[in-house]
């Protein structure tokens, strides 16, 4: 039996409706991350912490060569094309949006995503090496953005997807389809 694809994508006008949305949502992620930093960079220039939530989260600038918890630091060039890719990726996945909630955690890794990439090209040292700014201090832990508030709740929404079956086309994966899938793919050799 052959498999069309064409057939089990969404229908284009509900694909056109996610993409905005997942675009409005990128949108918002972005501005959020980006009007932060612009804040801490204009308020916490002079190195001194400040309380924001008691003890648990502080605001404190840092320039953060690398990723989540400085990891990469000395390759900050392999994290803007790790950003690069993520791009690209969600880009090719999209098109087949058939999911709110897909659309809207793409649109929040694609405006972090982008957020992060921007302090790469515009921060010292720049031309895609520059230091993300991270402001919020959790407790010694690990400081961080606003971008990285928005990748954190998009993989937890990811792997609730994943878990529930969900693809990225708003169907929901069942025994009985990927028993078909499996079946197809064997008689396809």
């Amino acid at each position: 039996m052959e498999h069309d694809e064409r057939r089990e994508r969404p229908p284009a006008g509900r694909r056109r409706r996610l993409f905005a949305l997942l675009v409005v949502v990128a949108a918002l992620a972005y501005a959020s991350d980006q009007l932060t930093k612009l804040v801490a960079l204009a308020t916490l220039a002079d190195g001194r912490p400040r309380p924001f939530l008691g003890d648990v989260i502080q605001l404190r600038l840092i320039g953060n060569p690398g990723a989540a918890l400085s990891l990469g630091a000395g390759n900050t060039w392999v994290m803007t094309l790790i950003a690069a890719v993520v791009l690209v990726a969600i880009a090719y996945v999209a098109k087949d949006l058939g999911s709110r909630a897909w659309a809207l955690s793409l649109g929040l890794l694609l405006g972090s995503a982008l957020g992060n990439l921007t302090d790469r090209f515009v921060r010292p040292p720049g031309g895609g090496e520059g230091h993300v700014v991270d402001f919020l201090d959790y407790n010694g832990w690990f400081i961080g953005n606003v971008a990285d508030i928005w990748i954190v709740g998009a993989a937890g929404l990811i792997v609730v997807l994943a878990l529930l079956g969900i693809g990225v086309d708003g169907r929901r994966e069942t025994k009985h389809r990927r028993a078909m899938h499996e079946d197809e793919d064997l008689t396809d050799d």
